[in-house]
Order: structure tokens, then C-alpha cells, then sequence
């Protein structure tokens, strides 16, 4: 049994950081709407931590890298996060702004060394949010006018040495989703202003996670992960609000009604090659595979037998990434990374509730460690590229054709304690 005491403060500042955790907004960072910006140290690398870690984040990218970490550590830590979107519309030229706030998904990791080759860990964060308001009066309202997903991990893992070179690791990931998601439905047939449609529900899932650590010969190490896909049932409410004077055939088609929705979130392969032979310069090249052609539509189904049916049809995509960790002195770190990654959204099914495209990640940082303090700040400039929806989507009330563009400035803060 993992048992240790901690004094009364340090439960307290514990309790409060796991409270920062679970009070989070989200907004897209990676392919779909995958959320990868778990941990400072890790961002200003390009996430290219797959291999080698310095703090307790390892509980996401690598569980089986806890193994490497003395003691007891703590880590709390979040992402700042400014986007910026804009749509220009292929009909007559007009440039449409999203509404751009700040976001802040959060983390917080806690890792304990059990014996010489026993190790646990806790993480909670989150892998997955969706943040897009579009307004109740653009082109596209009727395709959307805000989306918003967020789901917390309650993920618990164990790490085990096998043999000097080999570690393993396993974990249970507890998923937690909210949703909510908004658009306008067109009522100009009828000589009517637009009706409102929300739909918000939450459900919960189960699924797993495992991790290998090989330290090689040379100064080499290969890390690997990977996450199973988890099912999600999403009940909730879809509410209407309909123009005054509606005449009855019109408020009988748009009643309030319970509502359900199946969501699968996809299963995701990790691995990294690390280099430690240039000392002090620790390098990692990695790649992410995630398999989104599990998403192949979004339904909700209405307790008035109705259904709301988006296509999605997506892809398995992968992503490529390398980063770099330099070590000025016991107390300095510092770092920097790359990392490209592909859209799984197609043409065909491309929208602006998830204006998801191509995207390059450029990241620096540095790591700063004062007795058993440690923290961490990093920057990173994501752009996305400018892709044009060109599909049927949205038609023939508001198709929202034209060219999206975004960028997203993030700033990674993290501090950790060792007890």
C-alpha cells in the first residue's frame, strides 16, 4: 500500500491546485480536438518527451518513465492559451473574427517511488476540449455558433523495472466529459426569425493506458506509449428557443427534449528516440499516431424520436515532433522543440465548429530547479494553415464557405516539489 504522511499545508495547497485542475477552460491544440499540452517542461521541447523526462508530466506522455523519478514529486502546472480565428467568406469577402479569450487547460501529476523498481502515479488533466464561438449572426449560425467540450482524466498508473534496460507501466484512464454545442435553425420559410438549438450533456468512460521504457547502449532510450480509445455516453438536454408569435406547427417540430449522444474518443501510439551522448544536450525525435476514423459522425438522438446527424468521417492522422533539452548548470535548463502535425478532418466534412487544419508548433522554454523546487516556463506559437471549406455543409441555409485561418500563442508555467 502507497502510504506517506504530508504535513497539513502542504494538503491544503495540494487541495487547492486539484481544485485549479478541475475548473478549466479548453480550446483545440493537435490534431482534431486532442488537447497535448500537458506540462510546461514538455511543451517548450515540442513535447518530445516520449524517452526521457525530467518531472512528474511523464504520468501522461510515458508512464513507464515515473520509474526514473526519486522520492515523491508533486506537480501542478497550466497552459495560457490566446487564440486567434478568422473566417473570410468566399461569398461576398466579409472577414469574421471568432471570439478570442483566454484559456487555461490545467494539469496536476503526482509520482512516488514505492521501491528501487516499484513505482505509482496519479495524473489529472486534460486530453481532450474543444473552445469555438462563432456569434449568433455570422454566416455559418447555422452550422454552429459555439462548441464547447471539456473531459478531465482521472488517470492512476504503476511502473515496474523488469530488468535494468526494460521498464513497463499500465494505467487506468477514468474520463470525464461535458459538452455543449449551439447553432441556429432557420425559420425564413415560415417568414420567421432563427430559432435557437442547444444541446448540453455529460457522461464518463473507462479505458486504459501502457507504457515501455528501453534504455539502450550508447546513450540511447526508446520510449512508447499508448491510450485505448474510450466509449462515451453523452446524455444531456436540447432546448430550443423559438421566435415569439411561432405559430403551433412550428413549436411542435422544435420541443424541448432529452437527448443522447455517442462519442468515441480515439486511441493514440506515442514513441521517441532519445539521445544522451552530447552531454550535457539531451535530444528526442518522436511521432503520434491517433485513430480518428472512429469518428464517423456525431448523433443526437431526441427522446421525440428526432435525430441531429453531422457527418464527420474522419482520418488516422499522424504527427512528427523534435526537441531539444540543454543543461547550463545543476540549476538551468533550457529548451526547445518542434512539431508538425496533419488534419484527420476531410474536405468533404471540413466546418467551422472544428476548424482543425494542418498545423507547426515552434517552442522555447527553460527549467529552473532551486533545492527541491522546480519549475518551469515556456512559449509556443501554433499556427494552423489556412484551409478553404469548399463542401455542401451548412447548405442551402448558410454553407459558410471561404477560407479559415488560426493561431494560438500559448505560455507553459509548471512548479513541482520533491518531498
Amino acid at each position: 500500500m502507497l502510504c506517506f504522511v504530508v504535513p497539513r499545508w502542504k494538503k491544503s495547497l495540494i487541495a487547492l491546485l486539484l481544485v485549479m485542475v478541475l475548473c478549466p477552460a479548453t480550446i483545440v491544440f493537435g490534431s482534431g480536438f486532442a488537447l497535448f499540452t500537458q506540462g510546461a517542461s514538455a511543451l517548450g521541447q515540442g513535447n518530445a518527451v516520449i524517452a526521457h523526462t525530467s518531472d512528474a508530466s511523464a504520468v501522461f506522455y510515458n508512464p513507464a518513465l515515473i520509474n526514473t523519478l526519486p522520492g515523491t514529486q508533486v506537480m501542478v502546472g497550466t497552459v495560457l492559451m490566446t487564440p486567434s480565428r478568422s473566417y473570410t467568406s468566399s461569398l461576398n469577402g466579409i472577414t469574421t473574427e471568432a471570439d478570442n479569450k483566454l484559456f487555461f487547460p490545467s494539469t496536476l501529476y503526482i509520482t512516488h517511488a514505492v521501491t528501487d523498481n516499484l513505482s505509482a502515479g496519479l495524473g489529472v488533466f486534460s486530453p481532450f476540449g474543444l473552445g469555438t464561438k462563432w456569434g449568433d449572426s455570422w454566416e455559418g449560425r447555422y452550422i454552429s455558433t459555439n462548441s464547447e467540450l471539456q473531459t478531465f482524466n482521472i488517470n492512476p498508473v504503476v511502473s515496474y523495472k523488469v530488468f535494468p534496460i526494460l521498464t513497463l507501466a499500465a494505467g487506468v484512464d477514468l474520463i470525464l466529459l461535458d459538452a455543449t454545442l449551439e447553432k441556429k435553425r432557420s425559420l425564413a420559410a415560415a417568414g420567421l426569425p432563427d430559432a435557437g438549438q442547444k444541446f448540453k450533456g455529460d457522461g464518463n468512460g473507462v479505458g486504459y493506458n501502457v507504457g515501455v521504457l528501453l534504455d539502450l547502449p550508447e546513450g540511447f532510450s526508446f520510449g512508447a506509449s499508448y491510450r485505448s480509445e474510450v466509449k462515451v455516453k453523452v446524455e444531456g438536454d436540447a432546448t430550443f428557443t423559438v421566435p415569439a408569435g411561432s405559430p403551433p406547427s412550428v413549436v411542435a417540430l422544435l420541443q424541448n427534449s432529452r437527448g443522447s449522444a455517442d462519442l468515441t474518443l480515439p486511441q493514440q501510439v506515442l514513441a521517441g528516440i532519445a539521445y544522451k551522448g552530447f552531454a550535457p544536450l539531451t535530444l528526442e525525435a518522436g511521432v503520434r499516431w491517433e485513430g480518428w476514423s472512429s469518428f464517423d459522425q456525431l448523433k443526437i438522438d431526441l427522446a421525440n424520436g428526432r435525430s441531429d446527424v453531422t457527418p464527420r468521417n474522419w482520418k488516422d492522422v499522424f504527427s512528427y515532433n523534435v526537441g531539444a533539452r540543454y543543461q547550463v548548470n545543476p540549476a538551468v535548463a533550457l529548451l526547445a522543440g518542434y512539431l508538425h502535425g496533419d488534419s484527420p478532418v476531410p474536405d468533404s466534412t471540413f466546418d467551422p465548429t472544428i476548424p482543425d487544419s494542418v498545423t507547426d508548433v515552434y517552442s522555447l522554454g527553460t527549467e529552473l530547479s532551486y533545492r527541491k523546487f522546480k519549475f518551469a516556463l515556456s512559449y509556443a506559437y501554433q499556427v494552423l494553415h489556412d484551409r478553404a471549406k469548399v463542401n455542401s455543409l451548412g447548405a442551402p441555409a448558410g454553407a459558410a464557405n471561404g477560407i479559415y485561418g488560426s493561431d494560438i500563442h500559448m505560455v507553459g508555467l509548471s512548479a513541482g516539489y520533491a518531498f
